[in-house]
């Protein structure tokens, strides 16, 4: 199978990915996620003219002419409307927020009044709705505010509880399932035996997910032997996964048998070669609504895979349309040289200059089995297949990295 390019192969990730069925939560369940339906709101807000201001509510005709003499007949805190409305000659002491009396149409702010007993003399005048905010100000019944394909912020949680809404209908979350295979890996914390390497990828690619929105399941590691790899497929499966990853065995050795358990469980593979570095050997196959991808076993090619493919595809499935991370413009910190036929992604440091501009700056060693430079690194600067060398100070395109 010849190599696919970068977009190729991500629109075959794509191609049958569609976006997930409704549920139901409450709002805060619901923060980052994508309304399936708009959102209509239940009430007015507010629902009847209320005071903005400490003060008086009266009749805008009975302080026309100041200073006027009012008899006060009660008092209007929030939360409790009054029992009776306002005749000429009176006013009634009113709290921002309460409910604006039947009869009053305007409030006199409390710095402008001096009071007396049951008597409060207004010093200066009020035009109708003044310091009010009339009923339906900020939305009506029926007012549709949160439209469907909408994901949801913070400030969106709020209004939908102002519309008086305590759940509100999402895509469900995707289901990432991660297998690792192969007898070297072993877990953090354990003192590795000569031939093993401790076991990585799966928090990078787990954390990806789960910043994405995603609820995830670990597998575990399987040894390089099909029956186990396959029982963890069939596990990935039963469970409900919406995107089984799987790391290592990707590629054509002896001992690179995720290709075979995948095809032993009827996944059909759409490719497994990207002309791209670092994350040549991926895959990627679908088996009913379970979508499979194979990542590579260096974790540094297996990150940039996640970023290029699986955010994508866990976007989709979310209900968004934002799929890929925005590239961006930077300017090269170093000198590169020409590239071969496939798209590199480099790890580069990231800052800023005195005007504010992007330098991104290549590590000189890119091996993809390095973490550190992959922790330390701010972007993926990217090179075009057959890209000519380039000097330092150079537009680039970068893909700036934030988990």
């Amino acid at each position: 199978m010849a190599l696919l390019s970068v977009a190729d192969a991500l629109a075959r990730v794509l191609e049958h990915a569609r976006p997930l069925p409704a549920e139901s939560v409450p709002l805060l369940d619901a923060m980052g996620r994508v309304l399936t339906d708009g959102i209509a709101a239940r009430r007015s807000q507010p629902p009847a003219d209320v005071s903005a201001m400490d003060g008086y509510a009266v009749r805008a005709a009975d302080v026309a002419t100041v200073p006027a003499s009012l008899k006060v007949i009660g008092e209007v805190p929030a939360g409790h409307p009054f029992a009776r409305p306002i005749k000429p000659g009176e006013a009634a002491r009113i709290f921002t927020g309460g409910f604006l009396p039947d009869g009053a149409d305007t409030v006199v702010i409390q710095e402008n009044t001096t009071r007396d007993g049951n008597v409060v003399v207004i010093n200066a005048s009020a035009p109708p709705a003044k310091n009010v905010r009339r009923a339906g100000l900020d939305f009506r019944t029926g007012d549709v505010l949160l439209p469907a394909s909408h994901r949801l912020t913070a400030r969106d949680l709020a209004l939908a509880a102002a519309m008086n809404h305590p759940t509100l209908p999402v895509h469900r979350r995707p289901k990432v399932a991660m297998l690792a295979t192969g007898d070297e890996l072993v877990a953090p914390g354990t003192e590795p035996r000569p031939g093993q390497i401790v076991y990585s990828n799966g928090f990078a690619i787990l954390g990806l997910a789960r910043s994405e929105g995603a609820d995830t399941l670990d597998l575990g590691v399987a040894p390089d032997r099909v029956p186990e790899t396959v029982a963890a497929i069939r596990r990935a499966r039963e469970a409900g996964t919406d995107v089984l990853v799987t790391s290592g065995g990707a590629s054509v050795g002896d001992y690179d048998l995720v290709q075979d358990a995948l095809k032993e469980e009827g996944i059909a593979l759409s490719f497994w070669k990207i002309a791209m570095r670092p994350g040549r050997p991926m895959m990627h196959g679908r088996i009913g609504d379970m979508h499979v991808l194979g990542l590579p076993g260096n974790p540094v090619s297996a990150y940039v895979c996640a970023v290029l493919f699986l955010i994508p595809l866990l976007r989709r499935l979310s209900g968004r349309t934002d799929l890929t991370l925005p590239e961006e413009q930077a300017r090269l910190g170093c000198d590169l040289p020409g590239n071969d036929e496939r798209e590199d992604y480099l790890r580069a440091r990231l800052e800023q200059d005195e005007a504010g501009r992007w330098i991104a700056t290549p590590f000189q060693t890119q091996d993809s089995s390095m973490l550190a430079p992959l922790a330390q690194g701010g972007a993926l600067v990217i090179r075009g297949p057959l890209a000519q060398p380039a000097r330092a100070g150079e537009p680039c395109r970068m893909l700036r990295l934030a988990v």
